[in-house]
C-alpha cells in the first residue's frame, strides 16, 4: 500500500544512462510504477552523451521525466549533476540503468531513514536479474607445473548459450572455477574448471525450466567430460580446439544475491555483501552495513550536504565506497533493508571482466585506500598489488618464454597500466587525505577495525 500522500517526503530518483537502450527504458518504467505518491517522486535521468537513441525514447515515453545532458561521458560521477542541488527533495535515490525495482522498493528505505536520523543512506536487496539452474561439469584434470602453476585444471569454459542466445555475460562460473584468463579467438576470455565445477545458467524469473544450454569447452588434450543438469546427464568429447557441448536444462531455478549492502574486505577491498550466494533467506533481516551500493541506494539530503558527492577523478567504480567511507569518518551510518528488492543485470553497464572494468576497479581501490585508509593499509595494498603483478608476469610471460612458447602479456600490461594511473592521481588523493583526516569524528583505524571482514 502506498504511504500517506500528505506525509510522504519528496524523493528524487537519479538514473545514470550511457547507451542504456531498452534496459534504461525498462528501468524508468519500473520507477513509474513504484508504490509512492507520484507528486512526491521526481525521476531524473542524467545522460552521458548516449548515441543509441535512448534519450529520445525516454522523452517520448516518459514526458514528466527530467533528462539532464552531461555534455560528454563523465562516468559514474555524472550523477553529481542531479545530486548536488536536488531542489526540495529530502532524499536522493540512485538506480543503475540496468536495474529494475519492484513496486515496494522505495518505502522501506524511506522508513529506515525516517526512523534513524544518524543514518545517511539505506540500501536494499539487489538480486541478479535472471534466476539460475546449474550445469555441473566433471572432468579429468592435469597440473601445468611450469612457472609454479600447481592448479588442477579440467576444461576451459569460454561461452554459454541458452536456446541459441549468447548468455555468457549473465552466466555465473563460480563453484569449482579458477580466475578469468585471456586467450586467442574464438575463446577470448575463459575460465579453467577444476575436476568438478558448476555453471549457473540464467533463465527468466518465473518461467518454466526447459530448453537447452550449450557450453563452449576446450582442454589441453582430448578428453571425455560429463555434464549434468538436474536429472539430465550427457558424456561429451572435448578437444584442444574450442567446441560446443549441449545439454537439456532441468532443476529448480533459484535467485542469486548481487548485493545486500557493501562491506570492507580484508586487504582493503570493497565487496558486495552476499555476492554470488543463492538467496536462501540468509539476508532477510535488517542490518547496519559498512557502505551502500551506488547501483541502488537512498541517500539523505543532509548527508550529501555535509559529506559531498562523488569524487569526479574516479570515473568508474569505487566512488560509492569512497563516499561511504567519507561519511563514516563524519559519523554517519548505513542501513540495509531486505524488503527493498531490485533486480540487476550485473555488468551490463560497463562489462564485468572487461579491460575497462579491471582498469578502474584496480586503480580506484588503491585511490580509495590512499585517500581514506590507515597509512599502513594503503601502503601494504599498493605493495601487494606490485607483487601480484610480478606473479602474473612470471606465470603468463616468463614461464611461456622459458618453454619456447609465445607469452601472454595482456594481464601484466593491464595491471601495470592501472598502477601507473594510480600513481598519477596519488598526489591529489594525498591532499584530500590531509583535509579529510584533520578532524574526523571516527578515525580510519576505528573504521577498519570495526568493519573489516575476512573472505
Amino acid at each position: 500500500m502506498a504511504p500517506n500522500r500528505s506525509r510522504a517526503p519528496l524523493v528524487r530518483v537519479v538514473v545514470l544512462n550511457f547507451n542504456g537502450g531498452t534496459d534504461v527504458v525498462r528501468c524508468v518504467d519500473c520507477l513509474e510504477h513504484l508504490d509512492w505518491p507520484q507528486d512526491r517522486l521526481e525521476v531524473v535521468v542524467v545522460d552521458n552523451a548516449s548515441t543509441d537513441g535512448s534519450p529520445a525514447a525516454l522523452r517520448e515515453r516518459f514526458p514528466r521525466v527530467e533528462i539532464i545532458d552531461s555534455g560528454g561521458n563523465l562516468g559514474f560521477p555524472a550523477n553529481n549533476l542531479a545530486m548536488r542541488d536536488p531542489g526540495d527533495a529530502e532524499y536522493v535515490a540512485l538506480i543503475n540503468p540496468d536495474a529494475f525495482v519492484e513496486p515496494s522498493w522505495l518505502a522501506p528505505l524511506v522508513d529506515a531513514l525516517e526512523e534513524d536520523p544518524k543514518a545517511g543512506a539505506a540500501t536494499g536487496k539487489m538480486l541478479f536479474a535472471p534466476t539460475f539452474v546449474d550445469v555441473e561439469i566433471e572432468s579429468p584434470t592435469f597440473v601445468p607445473g611450469a612457472g609454479g602453476d600447481v592448479r588442477e585444471l579440467g576444461v576451459r569454459v569460454s561461452g554459454v548459450e541458452v536456446d541459441g542466445k549468447d548468455e555468457m555475460a549473465n552466466a555465473q562460473l563460480v563453484e569449482g572455477f579458477h580466475g578469468l584468463e585471456h586467450g586467442a579467438a574464438p575463446e577470448g576470455l575463459f575460465r579453467w574448471s577444476s575436476g568438478r565445477a558448476s555453471v549457473r545458467v540464467p533463465v527468466a524469473p518465473g518461467a518454466p525450466v526447459g530448453g537447452t544450454a550449450r557450453l563452449r569447452l576446450a582442454a589441453e588434450a582430448p578428453k571425455q567430460v560429463s555434464l549434468r543438469s538436474g536429472d539430465h546427464s550427457v558424456e561429451v568429447p572435448v578437444g584442444t580446439e574450442a567446441g560446443w557441448a549441449e545439454i537439456a536444462l532441468a532443476g529448480e531455478p533459484y535467485d542469486v544475491i548481487n548485493n545486500a549492502g557493501s562491506q570492507l574486505v580484508e586487504g582493503g577491498y570493497g565487496g558486495d555483501r552476499g555476492f554470488l550466494q543463492p538467496d536462501r533467506g540468509q539476508f532477510d533481516e535488517p542490518a547496519e552495513v559498512f557502505a551502500w551500493c551506488g547501483g541502488q541506494a537512498l541517500l539523505r539530503r543532509r548527508y550529501l550536504d555535509e559529506v559531498g558527492v562523488f569524487d569526479e577523478s574516479f570515473f568508474l567504480y569505487y566512488e560509492d565506497t569512497d563516499l561511504s567511507w567519507r561519511g563514516r569518518s563524519a559519523g554517519w551510518r548505513y542501513l540495509y533493508r531486505p524488503e527493498a528488492v531490485i533486480r540487476h543485470l550485473h555488468g551490463a553497464s560497463a562489462g564485468e571482466g572487461s579491460a575497462v572494468f579491471a582498469h578502474y576497479v584496480e586503480r580506484n581501490r588503491l585511490l580509495v585506500l590512499a585517500k581514506n585508509a590507515p597509512a599502513r593499509l594503503a601502503a601494504s595494498a599498493a605493495f601487494r598489488y606490485l607483487l601480484s603483478t610480478a606473479s602474473y608476469a612470471r606465470r603468463d610471460v616468463l614461464g611461456p618464454m622459458l618453454r619456447g612458447r609465445r607469452p601472454n602479456t595482456v594481464l601484466a600490461k593491464r595491471r601495470l597500466k592501472s598502477y601507473l594511473a594510480f600513481l598519477r592521481l596519488l598526489p591529489a588523493m594525498l591532499v584530500e587525505r590531509r583535509r579529510l583526516q584533520r578532524h574526523p569524528v571516527v578515525s580510519s583505524d576505528e573504521i577498519v577495525q570495526r568493519w573489516t571482514v575476512v573472505r
